[in-house]
């Protein structure tokens, strides 16, 4: 810190509270500071008004996406998972939980909810372990880059998104159409396109997220009962928010983000209904 001395006018004094003297002066600004307006800083001492100043200049900053930084815990994550584990507690304790909120093309229509709320639900303690291990995996490195709004929306869209695929991918007359899907997966793949683009964005390599991605979905189609159909509808889904999210130019980011985050769903709803209208 520094020191102040008397001037030809006198001792200084603190600007916020005239007539309180003061020799030691704010680290950044070099006015003289009392000791209400003093503040530790990690060089000497600073005034209110200096640190008011860098977090307004730290709360301005953006990510790469054009959000704001995160720091401390990956709250919207741990919510995420949260809200699964939670829903499937209920999925053991509630009789006639997982057939109210479990999403089949035939009943999607009538209670459209369904093609989002199905995303909680699993289908067994290992289903939701594995789903909810790669969530931590991968969810937090994402919040951190995208932000928490845009990265809540994206795991949202892209479980809209797999089950949409679900619906588009199967047929009337068949069997699949009263079969019923549950899962985080489909978001979870939303969230591995998102993370292979934002290596690429960051020019680093993508090749590991991409092995992933395709070992996973190859396993779609060897282990029995898994939804290859809301894997590929989560990956397009969330990479194209991804991509807009993080390829936008860097004067029109947010409405960008906006505009994507509203146009994707309303795409998906009007795939959905021509579906249903051509059944």
């Amino acid at each position: 810190m520094t020191w102040g001395e008397p001037g030809p006018e006198g001792p200084p004094t603190c600007p916020r509270h005239p007539g309180v003297v003061s020799y030691v002066r704010c680290q950044r600004c070099g006015r003289p500071t009392c000791p209400a307006c003093q503040r530790p800083a990690a060089v000497g001492i600073q005034c209110v008004d200096c640190v008011a100043e860098a977090a307004r200049a730290r709360r301005g900053a953006t990510t790469i996406a054009g959000g704001r930084p995160v720091t401390g815990r990956p709250t919207a994550t741990i919510t995420l998972i949260g809200l699964c584990v939670v829903a499937f507690g209920g999925q053991l304790v509630i009789p006639g939980f997982t057939g109210d909120w479990i999403f089949a093309p035939s009943i999607g229509q009538v209670e459209p909810w369904r093609f989002l709320t199905t995303a909680f639900l699993h289908g067994g303690l290992l289903h939701l372990a594995v789903n909810m291990y790669a969530l931590w995996i991968v969810g937090p490195t994402l919040e951190r880059v995208l932000g928490r709004w845009r990265y809540v929306a994206l795991y949202l869209i892209a479980a809209l998104g797999g089950s949409v695929a679900v619906l588009l991918l199967a047929s009337p007359t068949g069997g699949s159409w009263n079969v019923g899907t549950v899962g985080a997966s489909g978001a979870v793949f939303g969230l591995f396109g998102a993370l292979g683009l934002t290596m690429r964005r960051l020019k680093r390599s993508d090749s590991q997220i991409v092995l992933l991605i395709v070992i996973n979905f190859v396993l779609g189609f060897v282990i029995a009962n898994v939804s290859w159909q809301a894997h590929l509808g989560g990956l397009v889904t969330g990479s194209a928010l991804a991509a807009a999210y993080l390829f936008a130019p860097r004067h029109s980011r947010t409405p960008v983000a906006v505009a994507i985050t509203v146009v994707v769903p309303l795409l998906l709803i009007v795939l959905a209904m021509l579906k249903y209208a051509a059944v």
